[in-house]
C-alpha cells in the first residue's frame, strides 16, 4: 500500500510539471514581427525589443481577460516601462540585421507573476489556465473544401487558452460520434474532439463548433463570417478561448467544499481523475483523505456551482455521479458511459 501511494504522488508531481509547462505556453507570444531603423544597429535592435515587449503585453492581456472585463476597468494602457517590467525573456525567432535596420520575428515571454499583479491592481479578472487538450476535427461538406479547410490549422496551436492537436483523418463529419474519434483522440492525450465545421462560400465562411466526449456532443456556437480559411481559422480559436473564459474566470470568493469519492479501475485512472481536479480553474484544496486499489476519499472546494463544475470535468473525461448516500463521486466519463 505505502508503495502504490508513493507511485501515486510520482504521477501527481509529473502532472503538477506538465502544468507549469501550459503556463508558460499560455505567458509566451510568438511570432511579433518587427522593423525598426535608426542611427545604429544597436540603437534599432533595442526599439525592436522594446516594441515587440509592448505588443507581446497587449497580447497577453487580451489573451487571458474578457473585453467587458477591461472596458469596465477603463481600459489597460500600455508603454514601454510597464511592458519591460512585465517580460521575463525576449527570443528571437529570425532576423535580418544590417545598415542601422532590424528586422524579424521575435518571440517574448511574459513574466505570470507580474502580469497577475498588474492586473489585481486594476481589479480587472483574469484565467491562465488551459483547458484540456482537444483534438480538433476540420470538416465541411466536400472532400475538396475539407481538404483545405484541414491545411489551414497548425498540426498543434501555440499558446491558445483551448490547446488542441488537430486530426490527421479523413472523411469525418459534423455528426461523428465519440466512439469514432476516441482512438486518435487518446493517443493524442485528448480527451475531447472539438468538430470544426465549415460552412458558406469564399468571402462568406462560417463555422460551427461542438465538443464531442463519451458523454455525447455539445454546442459551442458559431463564429462571425470571415472573407478567407485563415480568418476563419482564427475565428474559431477566439472563439473557444472566450468561451474558455466565460465559463472559468471566477469572479467571488465564495467557495463550497465538498468530501467525495474517486472510483477508478487502475493507477493509471487514478491519476489521470486526480489531475483532472488539479488542472480545473475551479477547484482548489484538493486534500486526499484514503487511497485504496479502486478508490479513493478526497476533500476540495470548487467555485461557482455544481452545474459548473460538472461542465468543466466533463471536458476533462471526468462525470460526477451521487452516491446513495448523496455523496459525490468521481469516475472516469469512457468507463461510467462504457465508450472508449
Amino acid at each position: 500500500m505505502i508503495r502504490w501511494m508513493v507511485v501515486a504522488a510520482m504521477l501527481l508531481l509529473g502532472a503538477v510539471q506538465a502544468a507549469t509547462a501550459d503556463v508558460r505556453d499560455v505567458y509566451t507570444v510568438r511570432g511579433i514581427d518587427v522593423n525598426e531603423q535608426a542611427a545604429s544597429l544597436i540603437e534599432a535592435r533595442e526599439r525592436a525589443m522594446a516594441a515587440a515587449r509592448v505588443s507581446a503585453a497587449r497580447t497577453m492581456i487580451n489573451r487571458i481577460t474578457l473585453p467587458r472585463d477591461r472596458s469596465a476597468a477603463g481600459g489597460v494602457p500600455m508603454d514601454s516601462a510597464l511592458a519591460s517590467r512585465l517580460t521575463a525573456a525576449v527570443d528571437v525567432e529570425e532576423e535580418v540585421a544590417g545598415a542601422g535596420r532590424y528586422r524579424g520575428k521575435l518571440s517574448v515571454v511574459l513574466n505570470p507573476q507580474m502580469v497577475r499583479a498588474h492586473l489585481n491592481s486594476l481589479g480587472i479578472p483574469y484565467l491562465d489556465t488551459q483547458a484540456p487538450l482537444a483534438l480538433l476535427v476540420p470538416v465541411a461538406a466536400d472532400g475538396a473544401t475539407a481538404d483545405m479547410w484541414q491545411r489551414v490549422f497548425p498540426e498543434r496551436s501555440s499558446g491558445a487558452l483551448v490547446p488542441y492537436v488537430r486530426s490527421a483523418a479523413f472523411g469525418h463529419t459534423a455528426f461523428t460520434p465519440w466512439s469514432d474519434l476516441s482512438g486518435e483522440a487518446l493517443s493524442q492525450g485528448a480527451r475531447r474532439a472539438i468538430i470544426a465545421d465549415l460552412q458558406g462560400r469564399p468571402g462568406a465562411w462560417r463555422v460551427i463548433l461542438s465538443a464531442v466526449t463519451a458523454g455525447g456532443s455539445e454546442p459551442l456556437g458559431a463564429t462571425p463570417p470571415a472573407a478567407t480559411m485563415e480568418q476563419a481559422m482564427a475565428s474559431v480559436s477566439l472563439l473557444l478561448d472566450e468561451g474558455w473564459k466565460e465559463a472559468s474566470i471566477i469572479r467571488d470568493s465564495a467557495r463550497t467544499e465538498v468530501n467525495a469519492a474517486v472510483r477508478y479501475t487502475s493507477l493509471a485512472e487514478w491519476n489521470t481523475l486526480r489531475s483532472a481536479l488539479v488542472r480545473s480553474p475551479l477547484v482548489s484544496d484538493l486534500r486526499t483523505r484514503a487511497v485504496a486499489r479502486d478508490g479513493a476519499l478526497i476533500t476540495f472546494a470548487y467555485a461557482g456551482d455544481e452545474a459548473r463544475l460538472r461542465r468543466d470535468l466533463a471536458q476533462r473525461g471526468v462525470a460526477i455521479t451521487r452516491e446513495a448516500d448523496g455523496a459525490l463521486a468521481l469516475r472516469s466519463a469512457a468507463s461510467f458511459t462504457g465508450l472508449q
